[in-house]
């Protein structure tokens, strides 16, 4: 199983040296990739509750935030082999032809270690704020979706939808994988996983109770059966957010047991967010290099 590690990208300890220091760091500890996610607002009196839970506070490291795809391009100068995802980037507030060729970037310049990976968000206010409407979200992520995939693919570019509208056009250069950078989509709802199934590399997940995990994972593979692709191609990068009580060695190697049983289903890979848990860069390396070694140990 492929281990992964967020990047510094958010918190008190968002700076460039950090992003530098961890990148090198987590590459040489074994860590196999990186991950940042997306925030732009951190509302006084937010209109939806963090992650979609009525009343639940805003973690305060979120009150600062680096733009996530800016961050692994600095992060993929600095590192040689590490792969770079996002869990994930909230896709519907890039316009496409913009977004593809900003993901193409990071993919040329990186040598081919992007992972796309997108959401459709929790926070109305953040919606409110770039202009992008909230109803119908999953249509526009599915046309977003189609988008990226005829500038990636196409030789000429051609697009007439509900949102968006491409005249005949070429659009270069392409992404260095082909056909594209594997997207890999977030979503727990059946239409959710439909989508993935349908247009998708890979899916987001999350840690919960593992019986949670197992049905969704079971419901997931069915689905993509049922469209005719073979499971053994289905990608899981799984999102584990460290709390501050989670860094002891005890604590770790419970995280470690959990990313053993989730490798037992069949998911390909783990990564530990510390940006919540680790109030300083070298708390995050030593945490890092603990976890890393008990996962490896076995």
């Amino acid at each position: 199983m492929r281990i992964g590690i967020s990047l510094p990208h958010y918190g008190t300890f968002t700076t460039k040296e950090a992003v530098v220091e961890v990148s090198r760091t987590a590459e040489a500890m074994g860590y196999d990739s990186l991950w940042t996610g997306d925030r732009i607002l951190a509302p006084l009196d937010p209109s939806d509750g963090y992650g979609g839970v009525p009343g639940a506070p805003m973690p305060a490291p979120f009150k600062t935030y680096f733009d996530p795809l800016t961050a692994l391009t600095f992060a993929a100068a600095h590192t040689e082999r590490m792969r770079l995802g996002m869990s994930t980037l909230n896709a519907l507030w890039y316009p496409p032809v913009l977004l593809a060729r900003t993901l193409t970037t990071l993919d040329i310049l990186s040598g081919g270690r992007v992972d796309a990976g997108f959401g459709i968000s929790w926070l109305h206010d953040e919606y409110s704020a770039v202009n992008v409407p909230w109803k119908d979200r999953g249509g526009r992520l599915d046309e977003t979706v189609d988008v990226l995939k005829t500038i990636w693919t196409q030789e000429v570019v051609e697009h007439h939808g509900t949102y968006f509208d491409i005249v005949p056009t070429t659009i270069e250069p392409k992404p260095s994988q082909r056909p594209h950078p594997p997207i890999l989509l977030a979503g727990f709802a059946p239409p959710a996983l439909k989508r993935i199934a349908r247009s998708a590399d890979g899916w987001l997940p999350v840690q919960m109770p593992m019986e949670n995990l197992t049905y969704l994972w079971g419901a997931l593979r069915a689905e993509w059966e049922g469209v005719g692709r073979d499971p053994a191609t289905l990608r899981a990068p799984l999102r584990i957010n460290v709390e501050p009580t989670g860094v002891s060695d005890d604590a770790l190697k419970q995280t470690a047991a959990y990313v053993r049983e989730a490798s037992a289903l069949g998911l390909d890979e783990a990564f530990i967010d510390l940006g919540q848990a680790c109030a300083s860069v070298p708390e995050l390396l030593d945490v890092a290099g603990r976890f890393i070694g008990i996962v490896r140990a076995g």
